[in-house]
């Protein structure tokens, strides 16, 4: 029988983003977007929980699983990879799903596919609210890291991040970095985010924003002098404000747009697309706080008029995601069946496509 270490190397070692341990069945692995089964047997009910038990390593970590039939933490075999895993109960036996997070050294901004400019610009403000949305496995976590990584190779700054699980180990470069887990190293992002607040932080990551003490402690953050940046489950930029808006009551809600168009500095909204000839590319959505993109979020009236800001903020490496869904047709890296598949408005696209 395998051990979990050398089960999950043959998973890297395939492309996996995703691997999936079940008992009886066999272990399932997601590669490039499609899932696939590996290995020849079925796994035993005590070998999965002989798995989960030999990756938490932490003393009661095991016990508090039983107790509370969930946990998320993460996992590390050095010289192969990172993992973020979520283990759970079912049917009375336990399952376990991890995600690939690191494998290789944190890619920079043209690795990605991204616009070093711009993006270089969203890392060297003084404060502000960056924000990386998508769905699941989008891949934020990784532009996440690759910003991080810019501003730990470029300014002498101090970084704290609040995690759920740690993900992405930094070391310092020109940065000091402080990272600090759920769970482990503080109770909630709010309350990790408020003694923040007493470590002298100059960059603020918080792994998520779940709640509304959750922003509103980011937002204050961004707006006394401090570079936020996290995370939301939202497709767009204009989805992304209106979630944020969301989590208020309506007699707050004008007080946060004002609070939001003051401090935002840019929202990057991605998906992992097909790439034309086989894996993965990166699809993008870019808006940045200009004074056209605070006035929208701050009038509710105005927030649908961010899309034709978008479409016209293309010197400020501003974009929709149809028109880089038509630059990836056009640079050779998707097909122009599987972009129109993807797209918010495909007549927009076969338009744009057909323009190009």
């Amino acid at each position: 029988m395998q051990t979990i270490q050398e089960l999950l190397t043959q998973c890297v070692a395939l492309g996996a983003s995703d691997i999936h341990l079940r008992a009886k069945a066999r272990p399932m692995v997601r590669i490039d977007g499609d899932m696939e089964r590996i290995g020849e047997e079925e796994l035993l009910p005590e070998t999965v929980e002989g798995y989960c038990k030999a990756m938490m390593v932490r003393p009661g970590m095991w016990e508090d699983f039983v107790l509370k039939r969930d946990a998320d933490f993460a996992y590390g075999i050095s010289g192969v990879a990172r993992f973020r895993v979520n283990a759970f109960w079912q049917r009375g036996t336990v399952g376990l799903i991890m995600r690939v997070v690191q494998n290789k050294d944190i890619p920079s901004f043209e690795d990605l596919g991204l616009n070093p400019t711009t993006f270089a610009d969203l890392c060297n403000k003084d404060r502000g609210l960056v924000l990386v949305t998508g769905p699941t496995g989008s891949g934020k976590t990784t532009t996440l890291a690759s910003m991080l990584d810019f501003i730990n190779a470029n300014y002498p700054v101090n970084v704290v991040t609040l995690e759920d699980p740690i993900e992405v180990l930094h070391r310092d470069k020109k940065a000091s970095f402080n990272q600090r887990e759920l769970g482990l190293d503080t109770l909630t992002f709010a309350a990790g985010l408020r003694a923040a607040m007493r470590q002298d932080p100059d960059v603020i990551l918080i792994g998520e924003m779940r709640d509304k003490e959750t922003v509103e402690a980011a937002l204050s953050a961004a707006q006394t002098g401090h570079l936020v940046f996290s995370t939301l489950h939202t497709l767009d930029a204009i989805r992304t404000v209106n979630r944020i808006i969301d989590f208020f009551a309506p007699h707050e809600r004008g007080q946060i747009r004002m609070g939001l168009s003051e401090s935002l500095v840019g929202v990057v909204s991605q998906r992992l697309l097909s790439r034309k000839g086989g894996g993965r590319v990166l699809g993008l959505e870019v808006m940045v706080g200009t004074p056209t993109i605070r006035e929208c979020v701050k009038d509710e009236d105005k927030l649908e008029q961010i899309k034709d800001a978008l479409m016209e903020g293309s010197q400020i490496g501003m974009h929709t995601f149809d028109q880089h869904l038509a630059k990836l047709v056009q640079d050779g890296h998707m097909t122009r069946e599987a972009a129109i598949d993807a797209a918010t408005s495909p007549h927009e696209l076969k338009m744009m496509i057909d323009f190009f």
